[in-house]
């Protein structure tokens, strides 16, 4: 199969993910909506079932979810809310609603009153401590109590055994994810901004390990390739999510390719593998504890800045000469950093834009001008 074969089929199914859904319920399987994000993948693939990521939508319009949502809300969690209401999510059989910011928290009570009778809400709670023991144990028993709810869905005990193969499922589904964004930066002429997002969103609503499979054959595919030689320019991208393909296809018609990023809906969700050995639910407590360098996460040594740090580091390593952060409407968390990030990119001669985006944007003349004036502004870094 060619690679151009290989982006088409991923490009649908991110372009339609919920066509998906209805296969996976025609299959007879069960499918378990997965808000973003942290939330533990292994313990729907150890069920049986399909976890399916909901990170709202670039086609919907809010209105129903306006009679749940606070107007400061973002629109990735009403929009999530919306195709609850609107029937787009009527074939899933349950929901994980984490809690992992200020939106998410109070939302996920939302989604338990609008969904009640209709669809069983899996609450679950990540604590601020998650490295010490205590915060070790919390995380543990908050994916037991998943672990049970799950197993009450799927008519079936999920075993130790069970949970191990899950595991080793999605450390082969994140390893694929890395492998590519490294080979998407090295045959960026092949992998355009719209292709690189196309491919990584796709692993949202596939079964994992048939994303794996599919994505290690288009890696394969690709090394085979020589590496590009790119006359454009390069950026890294920030922020919790750039997936709209009208505001990537700018950067393709500017010549600016994607080295790495920093995205939540990316790079963040797979950077940390879960351990093969030992107690299992213990191996997935301590992976959400080894997590680190995000905004939504508490860094006991913040004061030091070692979340920007980190980015310049990426921006170095990838070979960008740049950095666009995609700022989320309403996010708290991204706004509030956002000084810290600046001032370390500033110390470190690194150009930057901030160009605030929302899932109901549906004109982008604005960036589509603030983009072409930072190409100009990369064409001058050496």
């Amino acid at each position: 199969m060619s690679t151009e074969v290989f982006l088409n089929e991923f490009a649908e199914i991110s372009e339609h993910p919920y066509r998906i859904l209805s296969q996976y319920k025609k299959e007879g399987k069960k499918v378990i909506g997965v808000l973003p994000y942290y939330a533990p993948a292994e313990l729907v693939v150890a069920a049986g079932m399909v976890p399916m990521g909901i990170w709202g939508s670039n086609k919907k319009t809010i209105a129903h979810a306006k009679e749940y949502c606070a107007t400061f809300y973002c629109t990735i969690a009403q929009l999530a809310l919306e195709m609850l209401l609107d029937g787009t999510l009527d074939q899933l059989d349950g929901l994980i609603t984490p809690t992992i910011c200020d939106t998410l928290r109070p939302m996920s009570q939302n989604f338990r009153v609008a969904m009640e009778g209709k669809l069983p809400c899996i609450f679950l709670a990540h604590p601020q401590q998650r490295k010490p023991a205590f915060g070790l144990q919390f995380t543990m028993d908050q994916y037991q109590h998943i672990k049970t709810e799950l197993e009450k869905i799927a008519g079936k005990t999920i075993t130790d055994d069970d949970l191990r193969a899950a595991i080793k499922v999605m450390n082969k589904n994140r390893a694929a994810r890395r492998a590519f964004v490294q080979l998407a930066n090295e045959h960026c002429d092949v992998i355009s901004a719209v292709k690189r997002s196309a491919v990584l969103r796709a692993a949202w609503f596939m079964e994992p390990a048939a994303y794996a499979e599919k994505l290690e054959a288009l890696n394969a595919d690709l090394a085979k390739l020589p590496a590009a030689d790119w006359k454009g320019k390069k950026i890294v991208t920030s922020g919790i999510i750039c997936d709209n393909p009208k505001l990537l296809q700018i950067f393709d018609d500017n010549k600016i390719a994607i080295a790495a990023d920093d995205v939540a809906q990316e790079s963040r969700a797979f950077r940390v593998d879960a351990s093969e050995e030992g107690d299992p639910m213990m191996a997935l407590a301590q992976q959400f504890a080894d997590q680190d360098y995000d905004i939504l996460l508490y860094d006991e040594h913040s004061e030091q800045n070692r979340r920007a740090d980190f980015v310049v580091d990426k921006i170095k390593k990838s070979g960008a000469q740049g950095l666009v952060l995609f700022m989320q409407q309403f996010c708290d968390p991204e706004e509030m950093e956002y000084p810290y990030l600046k001032k370390a990119l500033n110390d470190a001669g690194v150009p930057h834009i901030k160009l605030g985006i929302d899932q109901q944007m549906r004109d982008f003349g604005q960036a589509s001008t603030a983009i072409q004036a930072f190409a100009d502004v990369l064409a001058l870094q050496k």
